[in-house]
């Protein structure tokens, strides 16, 4: 069910709904719909919006950030990068309310009591304005992979914050003419799987939007470099009905990112030779994704593109868990175009914006 108190920091994706957008953005609220329709889904929580502007509100940024926003110049990119800089970094140097931390560490520490033990998590940018029709704004914020430890959740919360005023987030609203200070930054807090393959795929084929294939792309270990565009993955086509695939492309994948566990965060590893040229998914594999993507389809009632993972801890439906969700942005509005569009958001061929990022920096 949806949020009932307006208190709330923290709330679990059993908890919240996709009417909670406003409160848990767009990307945890996908995360909580796949929850309710019944998905596969590593537990979670969202740090919701109320967090980040009683933050704001009581360190007084919002006039500091709306300062510098009034002083950026339109045609000059050293000073838009310089002062998109000192706005993040004042938001990564404030001290958030107890009130805000202990609720995060007690979002946290319930996590770990599921699992017995310090869990490596997912902190993940969750903003109000990703998948707006009109304006999809995947790919804007941060994602910080292997964090574990209370306190190291709580920074990486504060720097998903910061990211909502990168120099490439401020250019986005501006050209979409969207108000700085009228977005708001929640965060998700998921569960790290412990991929042995994962990738993304799209209950429709986006080069030409036919509905009744499925197309998937995978790689070994995490899916990050598939979705920032930096490996070369798999390619399948599968037919929805039959849920066989008809179409195979065979990727070489001579490295892998996968977690560093002593270090707490990912490391890219190389593959030995045997399995570079080798399907990153077994047959079995490929229709346990397809159905759970057609099963994802059915339920929200339109095309989705999914972020998905093979768990290795996992033996239920081949492994396959769900790490993300959101409506497919073209040829549900454009369902009689004749050739596919190059410039939607998603993550399915390599150059599109990334569904999460790598580690750090890298924008989700």
């Amino acid at each position: 069910m949806g949020a009932q108190n307006g208190d709330q920091y923290v709330l679990t994706f059993e908890q919240a709904s996709n009417r909670d957008v406003a409160l848990i953005g767009g990307k945890c609220a996908g995360l909580a719909s796949l929850v309710a329709a019944g998905a596969t889904v590593p537990p979670g929580f969202a740090v919701t919006t109320r967090a980040y502007l009683e933050t704001l509100a009581a360190r007084n940024l919002e006039r500091e950030i709306r300062t510098r926003i009034e002083a950026i110049p339109a045609d000059d990119v050293g000073a838009q990068a310089r002062i998109a800089g000192e706005i993040q970094d004042l938001i990564k140097s404030e001290t958030m309310p107890d009130r805000v931390t202990d609720a995060i560490r007690f979002g946290y520490d319930q996590l770990c009591t599921r699992a017995g033990h310090d869990l490596p998590v997912a902190v993940r940018s969750s903003g109000t304005s990703e998948d707006m029709p009109e304006a999809s704004f995947a790919g804007q914020g941060d994602t910080f992979l292997w964090t574990v430890g209370a306190n190291a959740v709580v920074d990486r919360v504060r720097d998903c914050w910061a990211s909502l005023f990168t120099a490439r987030a401020i250019a986005y609203r501006g050209k979409h003419k969207l108000a700085h200070l009228e977005q708001a930054m929640a965060v998700g807090v998921q569960q790290m799987a412990d991929a042995r393959a994962a990738g993304v795929a799209m209950s429709l084929d986006p080069s030409n939007g036919d509905r009744s294939k499925i197309v998937i792309e995978s790689v070994w270990g995490l899916g990050e470099p598939l979705v920032s565009g930096l490996a070369t993955p798999d390619y399948f086509v599968v037919d929805k009905v039959l849920l066989e695939p008809i179409k195979r492309v065979i990727a070489s994948k001579p490295t892998e990112l996968v977690a560093d566990i002593a270090n707490q965060t990912t490391a890219t590893r190389g593959v030995e030779e045997a399995r570079q040229n080798v399907a990153s998914l077994t047959d079995a594999q490929i229709r346990a994704v397809a159905r759970v993507v057609k099963a994802v389809e059915r339920a929200f009632g339109g095309p989705q593109d999914v972020e998905w993972a093979i768990d290795a801890r996992r033996s239920e439906d081949e492994g396959v868990v769900l790490l993300q969700c959101r409506p497919e942005t073209v040829w549900s509005r454009k369902a009689s175009a004749p050739v596919a569009s190059k410039s939607y958001a998603l993550g399915i061929e390599g150059v599109l914006s990334t569904l999460m990022a790598p580690i750090a920096s890298r924008k989700h």
